[in-house]
């Protein structure tokens, strides 16, 4: 029979919404990103694929976490009714063994935002914003609660193509944080104030969202949609006009992204003004302060991201009770 102290547990998405908590993911991947990260601790995405079916990996080792490992998210584009799972492997740095597995979906939506929040909370104004969000879905909703954890917020405004779903949107959030929110009409009634813009809504078709001559100047905005290059949410006009553009990961933002290689065929030599992250928490990038000057985040995601807020649920699960034992130990290898 396993051994229930050396057996891996399971954590629900039900269990991380439970003890998940903004603030404290945000200063955690703030403490993470301003170390020195060797490469190798995080190295870049890989994707397996076949045909329609495709396995995507994103491993790190992060500083000051007790657990490292890799996400794994994967779909068959064949099956009956295609959609996409993930889990968060976690390995015990102080026995080598396997400590968990953690449903990633919940984890990817909060590391996503928690990680654009703390990229804000070093780019942005300290006063009260007012914040954009183009999208109403999941992640949408997940950005306007991480950056009200780092920023009070004088007012929400959403845009989304359905008229339901961003007024739905707009209520859910005045009711939750305790602001005006207000759905509008088009994408620049939305933004065209805006000190704070989320892009989180990719459109039908990949034909950009938001346009350089939307934004008011000083406008920082977060773009999280398009990862890969078949996807496209910013228009170069953005990127030209950008001033700074800090990324997660520079090289995967300015190689596999849609936006950064439509730049490029339109002659743009964007590398210059693209910094990391990791750059920003340590405070090596001073802040543009011209005027004009508009700012950009423009994230892909990492593994170091879902390692850090896993390992933060992990154990806040664990301290509420709410992980589950697997009846299963795995075979060790002495190496």
């Amino acid at each position: 029979m396993p051994n229930a102290s050396t057996s891996p547990v399971f954590v629900s998405s039900a269990a991380a919404t439970k003890v998940f908590r903004w603030r404290d993911a945000i200063g955690a991947l703030q403490t993470a990103y301003g170390d020195a990260i060797p490469a190798a601790a995080a190295p870049p995405r890989t994707v397996a694929a076949l045909e329609n079916v495709w396995l995507r990996t994103l491993p790190a080792i992060a500083p000051g976490c007790r657990h490292f490992g890799a996400k794994l998210m994967g779909v068959a584009l064949s099956a009956d009714q295609p959609a996409v799972e993930y889990v968060i492997v976690l390995f015990d740095r102080q026995t080598s063994r396997i400590a968990a597995f953690v449903d990633g979906a919940q984890v990817t939506a909060y590391r996503t935002a928690a990680t654009s929040a703390a990229a804000v909370d070093r780019m942005a104004h300290s006063g009260p914003a007012r914040l954009a969000v183009l999208g109403s879905g999941l992640e949408a909703a997940m950005h306007a609660r991480a950056i009200a954890a780092v920023r009070p917020l004088a007012e929400i405004s959403v845009f989304s193509p359905t008229t339901a779903r961003r007024e739905q949107f707009a209520v859910t959030m005045a009711g939750e944080l305790g602001v005006p929110a207000r759905a509008m009409g088009t994408p620049v009634e939305a933004t065209q104030e805006a000190d704070i813009i989320v892009a989180a809504a990719r459109s039908y078709g990949e034909q950009p969202i938001l346009f350089a001559d939307w934004l008011k100047p000083r406008a920082l905005v977060v773009s999280i949609g398009s990862t890969v290059p078949q996807q496209r949410e910013l228009d170069v006009s953005v990127l030209a006009r950008a001033s700074l553009i800090v990324c997660d990961r520079p090289d995967e933002v300015i190689s596999d992204t849609g936006d950064m290689i439509a730049a490029a065929r339109a002659g743009m030599d964007i590398a210059p003004k693209c910094r990391s992250l990791g750059a920003l928490m340590a405070g090596r990038i001073p802040i543009p302060s011209e005027p004009s000057a508009v700012l950009v985040y423009k994230s892909v995601g990492s593994g170091l991201q879902d390692i850090v807020v896993a390992d933060l649920i992990l154990a806040g699960a664990r301290q509420a009770g709410l992980v589950a034992p697997l009846a299963a130990e795995f075979s060790r290898k002495p190496i």
